[in-house]
């Protein structure tokens, strides 16, 4: 009897080691993925530079890995910051820069008459999907997509998820006008609301959904300020990312939606500098017009 316990309690570590190791043995990587690469480098869209390095590619455990990854400081020909180096398939990195360019920065700059010179983020992790035991892997696991947790702004500010999404009025706003915006580019986006692991971040991915549809969630009722066909994308501006007076810009005071924003001309313009920042909308002013996102999965 006791020879045959011991042999039932190898066996049970044996399992829960192989288990928890997490070794992704059986998943196979897409075809697309590599394919995406390939077209991607061949392109050249994604240019060598100080804050965007070549390495070496990566091939396992199991499915996990790309094909010729690149380490990661900054975005945006360097104008947005990494708080921490991070690794990325090619195909992520025009599609930031594009979300950069259309979104944050004029997000940013409407609310805030700043633009957005850093991000809290994190990337390529091989794991399955919210560090689940089991199941398909995550999207990090290719290289294939970004997490953020705040945005630093060019006055030293910083709008963190966690926080800012249920903060006050105009970080909610900014937040909410970003994740809207993220719908547009990526084939993922999460945050808030969706589930319980996406409370403190958003979650931008470029996977291939079935019938080609977007996946974002969750499903929002909110009024963007800023009109997908007049946003124009936002130059970055070379480092060093501020000047004086850019740092020294503080956000105008509130106004009610219904004012009608007295900076509409320029809205999403492309300028060197940060236009002044646009009036946020008070709750109740005039009528809503709620966009629906659960019609974007």
């Amino acid at each position: 009897m006791r020879g045959r316990a011991f042999k039932w309690c190898i066996a049970a570590v044996l399992v829960l080691t192989v288990a928890g190791c997490g070794l992704f043995r059986w998943e196979k990587r897409a075809p697309w993925r590599d394919d995406a690469e390939r077209e991607c480098l061949a392109s050249k869209q994604v240019k060598i530079t100080e804050y965007v390095e070549p390495a070496r590619g990566i091939d396992g455990p199991g499915a996990c890995g790309m094909i010729a990854p690149f380490k990661v400081s900054a975005f945006a020909e360097g104008s947005v910051n990494l708080q921490a180096r991070q690794t990325f398939a090619c195909p992520m990195l025009p599609a930031i820069d594009q979300w950069i360019a259309e979104t944050v920065q004029p997000s940013a700059l409407f609310y805030y008459g700043q633009r957005v010179v850093g991000l809290k983020a994190g990337s390529y992790a091989c794991r399955n999907q919210n560090n689940a035991y089991g199941g398909p892997l995550s999207e990090h696991a290719f290289g294939n997509a970004l997490d953020v947790m705040a945005f630093e702004l060019a006055d030293g500010r910083t709008i963190t998820i966690a926080k800012g999404w249920k903060g006050d009025l105009r970080e909610q706003e900014f937040l909410r006008e970003v994740f809207v915006g993220s719908c547009r580019i990526f084939g993922t986006v999460l945050g808030p609301g969706a589930d319980p692991y996406h409370y403190d971040h958003f979650h931008l991915d470029l996977a291939r959904h079935a019938g080609g549809r977007t996946i974002c969630k969750p499903v929002l009722k909110f009024m963007p300020n800023l009109d997908p066909a007049k946003i124009r994308p936002v130059r970055p501006l070379p480092p060093p990312h501020m000047s004086p007076a850019i740092s020294q810009a503080a956000p105008a005071p509130l106004a009610p939606r219904s004012a009608p924003p007295a900076h509409a001309a320029p809205l999403g313009g492309v300028s060197a500098v940060p236009m002044a920042p646009m009036a946020v909308p008070q709750p109740g002013g005039g009528a809503p017009r709620a966009v629906d996102l659960g019609a974007l999965y």
